[in-house]
């Protein structure tokens, strides 16, 4: 017992070490690199995609915009270019294999080939999972999962074709510690880091060493994605020790140029997994526990909602989703 609980605290130490590198800014030499390189981001209208833009904007990228908000896409662009990078804005729907289809025709077009494709547009439901509706759960799925098979499916088609290419889905600490009150997000999440396994074994089979997949692995992050999940738990959506947005950004860029199989974002995200592939059912037990701590027996009571599933909202524009700032604000008021 001594000794795994010694190798746990080792593990936990290099996680802590290794997440130090993935989540630091890119020097200047490595920015260099990236100067005229084209990037197709989906889901850019808001969070880590709005962040993921500008910042390949600031290295001079050229960057693909897709996502359904058109205006706020434009938004976006603007920024990239004040920041020195080129833009192009598709308006896409990731679940509709025609709309991919058209963005990397678009991509090509415009910039002649594509050097990174970043599968980010994601969507979550919470609450119980028999009280998700049906078509809510079918929803998930369809962007969260299906929308990065498309994504995926276009990316290594054209990689294939010009011979090179890094293709970055971005999935979840869900992706290997399922949670409690996001049940068809954490099925969901799963699959993408299942399907970057797998397309890694195609392209060594094939000997095409110079295409690689990542799946990046974020902890729960402060992004619009809480305020445009459905929400059926009946209090607002709230998780504990939320991280920066920035510190996913950064990982998002870093894997551009160091592409790594799995990338867990942030020492959190490294305990966690580490924890789960020693001990899988108290770590799942144990965040469960805090899940439910923080969404039903902290969180103030909320009307429930489809969120975004089918129609995009107006709020929810920007990098960061002020939902840390939001609790502390409910957690005072219910002191008082």
């Amino acid at each position: 017992m001594m000794g795994q609980l010694a190798r746990y605290m080792f593990l936990m130490l290099c996680a802590a070490a290794l997440s130090a590198c993935a989540t630091a800014e890119l020097s200047q030499a490595d920015k260099v690199k990236l100067s005229g390189k084209t990037f197709v981001i989906t889901g850019a209208s808001s969070g880590f995609g709005r962040g993921t833009a500008v910042a390949l904007g600031q290295d001079h990228a050229n960057v693909v915009l897709a996502a359904r908000r058109t205006e706020l896409l434009e938004e976006v662009a603007t920024l990239v270019r004040q920041a020195g990078g080129t833009a192009l804005v598709v308006t896409t729907d990731v679940t509709s294999a025609t709309d991919m289809g058209n963005l990397m025709h678009a991509a090509v077009a415009r910039f002649g080939s594509v050097d990174c494709w970043i599968n980010n547009a994601g969507i979550g439901a919470i609450g119980p999972f028999e009280n998700i509706p049906l078509e809510d759960h079918s929803r998930v799925i369809d962007v969260t999962l299906k929308g990065v098979v498309n994504g995926s499916y276009v990316a290594m088609k054209q990689f294939r074709k010009q011979g090179y290419g890094s293709l970055i889905n971005v999935g979840s600490v869900d992706s290997e510690v399922p949670l409690a009150y996001q049940s068809s997000y954490a099925a969901a999440k799963a699959g993408v880091l299942s399907l970057g396994h797998t397309l890694n074994q195609e392209i060594r089979l094939s000997g095409a060493d110079a295409i690689t997949v990542s799946t990046v692995m974020p902890w729960a992050v402060d992004t619009p994605w809480w305020e445009h999940a459905a929400n059926y738990s009946g209090h607002t959506p709230r998780m504990a020790s939320m991280d920066d947005p920035q510190k996913v950004v950064n990982a998002i860029v870093r894997a551009a140029l160091y592409p790594s199989e799995d990338i867990p974002v942030g020492w959190k995200a490294q305990s966690a997994i580490w924890s789960h592939r020693l001990a899988p059912g108290m770590t799942e037990r144990f965040s469960a526990d805090v899940a439910h701590k923080y969404q039903f027996e902290q969180a103030p009571q909320a009307p429930t909602s489809d969120g975004s599933l089918f129609i995009p909202m107006e709020s929810g524009r920007d990098v960061s989703g002020g939902v840390r700032q939001r609790m502390d604000r409910e957690d005072k008021a219910a002191q008082q």
